[in-house]
């Protein structure tokens, strides 16, 4: 039983991974579609594609149960990677973009170096928690709202971002939290 719950987190091809790489395969059709094309529409569809299956994939993995080690990884990745890219293309327009831009590498990079010394302590990977998802479907709706919204007056832009910027500020303290408990534990 043990041995066939490892293999299960071992797979690699799987309909959730394939999901996440399809999502890394959308980022530079958002970059294209933003920077080059100027189809602003198209690159919102574009990114709620991505995001779509996002909320897919997550949910297969769960309900099917093919949560894997490699999703793990590939979920978060295909996240960061159109979060940075998405900001990259908006900073183009809007300066503010560089609060969440900083903000979020910031973060990622804290939380990515705090993930690894849980997991040389623990042997464990977490997956998101709820104040994770909220800081991303905040960064998502400012994202899509600046990209939909081509005349949004300044003071919603700034009002957006100041919202995208706290709401990750919020998640990386209780991650911090939770992983220096998990650290000095050995233990979730």
């Amino acid at each position: 039983m043990a041995e066939e719950a490892r293999d299960r987190t071992n797979r690699i091809l799987t309909i959730p991974n394939l999901l996440s790489a399809f999502r890394i395969l959308l980022v530079p059709v958002i970059v294209w579609l933003y920077c080059w094309k100027a189809d602003y529409p198209l690159a919102a569809w574009t990114l709620t594609l991505s995001g779509l299956t996002d909320i897919v994939d997550g949910f297969i993995a769960r309900r099917f149960h093919m949560v894997s080690n490699l999703g793990k990884a590939l979920d978060p990745i295909a996240d960061k990677l159109t979060q940075t890219a998405a900001l990259g293309c908006l900073l183009t327009r809007f300066g503010a973009m560089w609060w969440l831009l900083g903000v979020l590498v910031a973060k990622e990079t804290i939380m990515a170096f705090m993930g690894l010394l849980v997991i040389r302590r623990t042997g464990a990977a977490y997956s998101a928690e709820w104040h994770g998802k909220l800081a991303t479907c905040v960064l998502y709706a400012t994202i899509f709202i600046h990209i939909v919204w081509y005349g949004i007056p300044p003071a919603v832009s700034y009002a957006l971002t100041a919202a995208g910027v706290a709401s990750m500020l919020l998640s990386l303290s209780l991650y911090t939290a939770a992983n220096l408990q998990r650290i000095k534990t050995g233990r979730q």
